[in-house]
Order: structure tokens, then sequence, then C-alpha cells
């Protein structure tokens, strides 16, 4: 293969990577859960997890959820992804008609958690990223397929029937992926569990603090924290991260995850308007699919998939062998 043979090779390669990337309008930062194998909590069953993947670093903000329904809401709104009550407060997200539509708008600080989304609107956003971003109606390619199969469910008995199809990489988090990254102590695989997502067995206070530990958006009366008047900004609490690095997993907003638990889905974490107690490893509970909430918001996860991890590793060798390497003329080319 000739010099430029090899550099259109690596131009359509590196594109491809990208396309498998998904080169999108929103960036979710993502931090790495290791320790894989590890032992479930035994106080509660839950925390257990086989591999090693990535889950967000912050709740998906009202900013990421806005460029979402830009993307898929904008000729029309089929599936209900926007509600009314974003724009009821202060902060939240505003929805104007227009010829062709609706177009949306943050409404105050973009940087705090998405809220009063339900677990469809959920998995539909994960779909989104799943598929690069799209921009489209809503439907197949869009928020109906990717990593669920929702095929226009929005009604409790339809959303509790999904699953995760195999081979799914961007995922709203299982409860033991969500528990684990929030609980588990880490550096082994019978490391143990702290009781609060800041890395203590002690409840935090609510002071906003960019130093101090162990502190997260909630209230407890009990121990002289009184309530806050409503959620922060992701990442706020600065000193006073998860385990594996994340923030928020304890108040702010309960977070949905992927679990059919009880009668409903999973929801974990607590928010600004519970007390220390529902932050508590054992503090999770369940909610109907359909259910909102205006302090109930979710993050992302990511879990590598093998045969899309062995495409990279091949494309990297390729890249190595036919980009990187030196040329060298055939003997044919030098006579």
């Amino acid at each position: 293969m000739n010099t430029k043979s090899r550099w259109i090779f690596s131009v359509v390669l590196v594109a491809s990577l990208a396309a498998l990337a998904g080169a999108g309008t929103i960036s979710i930062p993502l931090v790495t859960v290791g320790d894989p194998g590890n032992v479930a909590d035994p106080a509660t069953g839950y925390g257990s997890v086989p591999y090693t993947y990535s889950i967000g670093e912050y709740d998906v903000t009202i900013g990421d959820y806005t460029a979402f329904l830009n993307s898929v809401a904008k000729s029309g709104d089929p599936y209900g992804l926007y509600n009314p009550k974003m724009a009821s407060t202060s902060i939240g997200i505003v929805q104007t008609s227009t010829s062709a539509g609706y177009s949306y708008a943050v409404k105050g600080n973009g940087g705090m958690p998405v809220f009063d989304v339900n677990w469809g609107d959920t998995t539909r956003f994960t779909n989104w990223l799943a598929n690069g971003q799209p921009t489209g109606a809503e439907g197949p390619g869009t928020t109906e397929t990717g990593t669920y199969t929702l095929s226009g469910a929005t009604s409790n008995s339809g959303l509790m029937k999904v699953t995760r199809n195999p081979g799914s990489t961007w995922v709203l988090p299982t409860v033991d992926e969500w528990y684990k990254a929030a609980y588990y102590v880490g550096g082994g695989t019978n490391a143990g569990y702290w009781a609060y997502p800041t890395q203590s067995n002690t409840p935090p206070s609510n002071v906003l603090s960019v130093t101090g530990t162990n502190n997260a958006n909630s209230y407890d009366v009990n121990n002289g924290f009184t309530a806050t008047t409503g959620i922060t900004p992701v990442g706020a609490f600065a000193a006073s991260p998860g385990p594996y690095g994340t923030y928020d997993m304890g108040g702010d907003v309960w977070q949905w995850n992927e679990t059919a638990i009880g009668g409903g889905r999973g929801v974990g974490g607590g928010s600004w308007a519970d007390v220390s107690a529902a932050l508590a490893s054992r503090g999770g509970g369940d909610v109907l699919p359909s259910g909102v909430s205006s302090s109930l918001g979710f993050r992302v996860a990511y879990v590598p998939e093998p045969s899309s991890a062995a495409m990279l590793i091949a494309a990297a060798a390729l890249i190595g062998f036919f980009f990187l390497k030196p040329y060298t003329p055939s003997r044919r080319a030098r006579s």
C-alpha cells in the first residue's frame, strides 16, 4: 500500500471510529468504576458488578436535556419528553412554539440536574446517546431503538416490560452499577461499603462547600441541618466525591436506575427535600416508571461492549501498521 493509499485508509478508518463513538452535541464526563467481581453489600444484596464500566461523573443536566429536546422534539413530542412542569420554577426548560413545531431553551442555570423526567424519558435520552445524538423526529434510530426497544411505550405496564438490549454501551445504570459507584469502598473485591455516597459512615451535612468533606444537598433537622431551598449545580459539593469520583449521588435529586424493583423502577440517593437517611445505602426504593418529581433526575453509564472493544483494538493496530509504519518502496518501485 503506497503513501497516498495509507493516508486515505487512515482517514476513512478514523472517520469510522468517530462514527462508532458518536460525535454529538453534548459531552458526558465519565469516571471509571473498577474492582470487577466485587462482592455485594451483605446489608442489601446490591453492588456486585463483574466488569469494569464507566458512569456519569455528574447527573444529566438541564443543559444536556435541552440539547436532547432540540434534537428530537422540535417537530413534535409524541412521547412527552418535555414536561411543562420543567418551566414552572425559576430553573428549568422553556418550550416555545414555532412555525416548524417547538424550540427549547434553558431557564436559569443549565448546570443544574434535570428534573421532572420519568423512566421512559431517561431511557429515550440514553437511546439518543447510543445512536450518536442524532437530529430527527422521535422514533427508530433516535429515541425508540438502541439500548432499549421502547416502541412507543409510555404506560407503566409498557415501560415495565422494557429491558436492556445485548451489546449495549450507553445505558441507564442497573441498581448494582449505580449502587457500586455510590457506596463501594474500592481497592479490592471485598473492600466493604460506605453508608453514604460521600465516602462516609456518618450523615453528611448540607453546608455548601468546595473544601469541606462529607457534605450533600439534603436536610436533617434531627442532626441540625435545616432544609435547603432547592437543587444546586452538579458538582457544587466539590470536596465530597463518591469513592470513584462521582458527585451528588446523595442529595440534590433522586436518580432513576434501570432495574425493576417491586412494582416500579429503582431510584436511589435521596434529594434536596429528603432527610439524610434517604441518602444512605439502605435508603433506595422504587417509583412507577411514569412518575415525575421536581426532586427526581438521573445519570447515565457506559458499559464497554466486547465486540466494539475488539473493533477499536483492531483499528488501532491497523492504524499503527499502515499509517505509523515508515513507508518503504517495493523492489519494483525502486527499479
